[in-house]
């Protein structure tokens, strides 16, 4: 039960890192992000939003990024 625990709990900190960062990789290329765009990325598995932020580098719009 507590191992159960502490593992989700690490993987809910990892994801809600990769969230955050995500975050402020846009924000600083594209400026202040709707609050529909906040709501994909939260909901977002950790998968998607590695490749979100692998895009970042080279998309030329918040839309490049999240297709």
């Amino acid at each position: 039960g507590m191992k159960k625990g502490i593992k989700k709990g690490i993987k809910k900190g990892i994801k809600d890192a990769e969230c955050l960062i995500l975050s402020r990789q846009l924000q600083s290329k594209f400026g202040e992000l709707p609050d529909e765009i906040r709501e994909r990325i939260e909901n977002a598995d950790s998968e998607t939003l590695l490749q979100w932020c692998d895009r970042v580098l080279t998309a030329g719009s918040l839309n490049e990024v999240l297709q």
